[in-house]
C-alpha cells in the first residue's frame, strides 16, 4: 500500500521531468553554408534547421532573402559573416521568434530600420561588429528583451543614446571614433552605474576633443556645466508614464496635422480655380484691347465714307431734277428763278473754263432775255 502511494505521489513529478528534459534535448540541426559564392538565401534547406551559417558569401539580405528567413522559424543560431549586406529592413527576422544569437559582423551596414529586430523577443547576442554604422536609434534595440551582449566594435559611432530598461551583461564598443563632449555623459552614467561589463575597456578610448584622446570613456572627466546639462535617470514607472503621455501627444498631434492637411487640400482648390479665372479674365481684357481700335475704325468707317463718282453723278442728277421742276411752277419771276438757280448750284464747281464776271449789268442780261 505504501509503494503504491509513493509511486503515486511521484509519478507526476517524473513525468514533468521527461518533459523538460525532452524539451530541452530537442536535436540540433546544423547548416553549413560558407564559402559557397551565394547572393540569394537558398529555400531548399531543410526546415527544421537550428543552426544555420551561411558566412563569407555575396548575400545581400534583400526583401527576397527575409521572406525565405520566414520559413526557417526554429532556427536559433543565425550566421551572416563577412557578405554583402548594407540595411536591416523593418521585420527583416519578425518569424524568428527562437533566434537566441545574430552575427552580421563584416558587412557594410549603415542603415538599420527601427523595426528591424521586431519579434525577436529570446535574442540573447547580437554582433554587428566592423560594419558602417554611424548612429543608432536607441528604440531599435527596444524588442530585445532578453539581449545580454552587444557587439558594436569596429564602427563609425561617435555617440550612443543608452534605450531605457537596456539590461545587457556585456557591451562591446572599442574601435569607434568616439566624441567625448557632453552628449556622451548618459553612455559613461549607465557604464558605471549598472551591471553591464565594457569589454577592453582600456582600449574603448576617445577621439574628440584632443585634449581628451586616450581617456576611457567610462572614466573620462566631466566638468560641472556637463552635469548641469542632463537631467538624472528616470525609474521604469516613471518611463512608462512618459511613454505613455508622449504617445497620446503624438497622436493628438498627428490628427491634428491630418486635419490641417485637410484644410488645406480645401483651400488649394480654391485658389487654383481663382487663379484660372484671373489668368482667363485677363486674357480677355489683353484682346479685348488689342481689338478694340480696330473695331473702332471699323465704325467710323461704316458711317463716313466718301461719296463715289456715280453717287456724285447721281446727286447732281436729282438737283437738276428739281430745277427744272421749280422753273415749271406758275407765276415766279425771272429773278426768283435766277436766284433759286444760284442757290441750287453753288456747291457746284464750273467746268466751262470761264470766269464770271461780277460787273456784268443785270438789267442788260434781262433785256437780251
Amino acid at each position: 500500500m505504501k509503494t503504491t502511494c509513493i509511486t503515486t505521489l511521484f509519478w507526476p513529478l517524473s513525468m514533468l521531468l521527461l518533459s523538460d528534459e525532452s524539451q530541452s534535448s530537442k536535436p540540433e540541426v546544423k547548416c553549413n553554408f560558407t564559402e559557397k559564392n551565394y547572393s540569394l538565401i537558398p529555400a531548399d534547406i531543410n526546415k527544421n534547421v537550428t543552426i544555420l551559417d551561411l558566412g563569407y558569401n555575396q548575400i545581400t539580405l534583400s526583401i527576397t532573402d527575409t521572406r525565405v528567413l520566414q520559413t526557417y522559424f526554429l532556427l536559433t543560431e543565425l550566421y551572416l559573416t563577412e557578405n554583402n549586406v548594407i540595411m536591416l529592413y523593418n521585420n527583416g527576422f519578425s518569424n524568428l521568434s527562437n533566434l537566441e544569437i545574430l552575427n552580421i559582423c563584416r558587412n557594410s551596414i549603415h542603415v538599420i530600420e527601427q523595426g528591424a529586430f521586431m519579434g525577436l523577443n529570446k535574442l540573447k547576442q547580437l554582433h554587428l561588429c566592423q560594419n558602417k554604422i554611424f548612429q543608432l536609434n536607441p528604440d531599435v534595440f527596444v524588442p530585445l528583451k532578453n539581449l545580454i551582449l552587444l557587439n558594436l566594435q569596429g564602427n563609425f559611432i561617435s555617440y550612443f543614446d543608452v534605450p531605457q530598461l537596456f539590461h545587457l551583461e556585456l557591451i562591446i564598443l572599442y574601435g569607434n571614433p568616439w566624441n567625448c563632449s557632453c552628449s556622451l555623459l548618459n553612455l559613461q552614467n549607465w557604464l558605471n552605474t549598472s551591471n553591464v561589463t565594457l569589454e577592453n575597456e582600456n582600449i574603448t578610448t576617445c577621439t574628440y576633443p584632443d585634449i581628451l584622446k586616450f581617456y576611457s570613456i567610462k572614466t573620462v572627466p566631466y566638468n560641472a556645466e556637463c552635469y548641469s546639462k542632463f537631467p538624472p535617470p528616470i525609474n521604469e514607472d516613471l518611463y512608462n508614464h512618459f511613454q505613455s503621455i508622449s504617445n497620446s501627444t503624438f497622436n493628438s498631434s498627428l490628427n491634428n496635422l491630418k486635419n490641417s492637411e485637410r484644410k488645406l487640400l480645401g483651400k488649394s482648390w480654391a485658389f487654383l480655380v481663382g487663379v484660372v479665372i484671373t489668368v482667363l479674365m485677363t486674357s480677355f481684357l489683353i484682346f479685348a484691347a488689342i481689338k478694340c481700335p480696330v473695331w473702332y475704325n471699323f465704325l467710323l468707317s461704316y458711317n463716313h465714307h466718301r461719296l463715289e463718282e456715280h453717287e456724285a453723278e447721281t446727286y447732281e442728277d436729282g438737283f437738276t431734277g428739281n430745277s427744272s421742276s421749280l422753273s415749271q411752277v406758275p407765276d415766279t419771276n425771272s429773278e426768283e428763278t435766277i436766284v433759286i438757280f444760284e442757290k441750287l448750284h453753288s456747291f457746284v464747281v464750273d467746268d466751262d473754263g470761264f470766269i464770271e464776271d461780277k460787273y456784268i449789268d443785270t438789267h442788260e442780261l434781262h433785256e437780251e432775255n
